[in-house]
């Protein structure tokens, strides 16, 4: 992905996809890339593509999975990209035109809530990779998927379960309450100060966010009640060493694109001298590569039933 084609003007989604979540960094596009493909390949797995066939790449972002499919399937495939983000699409678009795929592909400005533009029982296979994550309505995502499936057709989706961390984050809020006015260091304050400006952190909170008010279970759940059948679907908790290990690249990033940057929170909810004592600690456990991170993924596929 050449995240460098020229955009007229930029929102949410596209700065995140497009810069933030890599800051800007290209050892570290490099390093995630790798791991984004990993997960590309397995939702196309799970999708079944062959010759001839219609994919919907749901909240297609960049143009990942549409674009691997057709490197897996060849010049046979079409594929329906469809994002609420007008300047992913001309992203994509451009992106499209230089790997010279434009004629098999369609770009769909649309909410997953309301796949506006394309007909009922269409396609043969439609995809997600981290969109239901950000959808308000998760039910009616998933019935517009199950009305334009062909009577057969295949949903693969790879989103990221995110309840965890905001979890994490009201436990640190509960811990920090609890400690007298005297416990002297406030590392644990400022910690809580980061974590819960990227989460949720009280069970109102949790319980209004999209990012953070379902589990795995309750995507099973959806997908059964939308009609889907032959549901399966694998959690995976991968707890490794954090990929990131620049203390430029952790201020420059965030986990999600509703989240603001590290370097955001410290400038402004922090003072100096907060910020200093902050980065001593934190700064040689990133630069000495000696945090872990928890993802938490969840694999789903499904059946529209035949006939």
């Amino acid at each position: 992905m050449n995240s460098r084609v020229s955009q007229p003007q930029a929102d949410v989604w596209s700065d995140w996809l497009l810069h933030t979540r890599y800051a800007d960094d290209p050892g570290q596009e490099q390093v995630l890339r790798a791991k984004l493909e990993q997960y590309a390949s397995r939702v196309l797995d799970g999708a079944c593509l062959t010759s001839g066939m219609t994919l919907a790449d749901i909240g297609a972002g960049d143009g990942l999975i549409g674009f691997s499919a057709i490197d897996r399937i060849g010049p046979s495939l079409r594929v329906l990209l469809t994002d609420i983000s007008a300047p992913l699409l001309r992203h994509t678009e451009a992106v499209a035109e230089q790997r010279n795929v434009r004629d098999q592909c369609a770009f769909i400005q649309c909410s997953a809530e309301l796949l506006d533009g394309i007909e009922n029982g269409s396609v043969d296979a439609a995809t997600t990779r981290a969109v239901l994550a950000y959808v308000s309505d998760k039910p009616a995502a998933l019935q517009e998927c199950y009305r334009i499936l062909k009577p057969g057709g295949r949903l693969s989706i790879a989103e990221p379960i995110m309840r965890d961390d905001a979890i994490e984050a009201s436990s640190l809020r509960q811990w920090v309450e609890g400690l007298p006015d005297t416990a002297g260091d406030n590392f644990l304050h400022l910690l809580h100060r980061w974590k819960s400006a990227q989460f949720p952190d009280t069970e109102a909170k949790i319980a209004a966010s999209p990012i953070a008010n379902y589990g795995e279970r309750d995507l099973v759940r959806f997908v059964l009640d939308a009609g889907f059948v032959d549901v399966h679907m694998e959690f995976h908790i991968d707890v490794r060493p954090t990929a990131v290990t620049s203390w430029e690249v952790l201020l420059g990033s965030s986990p999600h694109p509703w989240a603001p940057r590290l370097g955001d929170i410290l400038a402004t909810q922090f003072t100096a001298d907060e910020r200093h004592f902050f980065e001593q600690i934190l700064r040689p456990q990133i630069e000495g590569r000696q945090l872990v991170t928890a993802e938490r993924t969840a694999y789903l596929t499904a059946l529209k039933p035949p006939g």
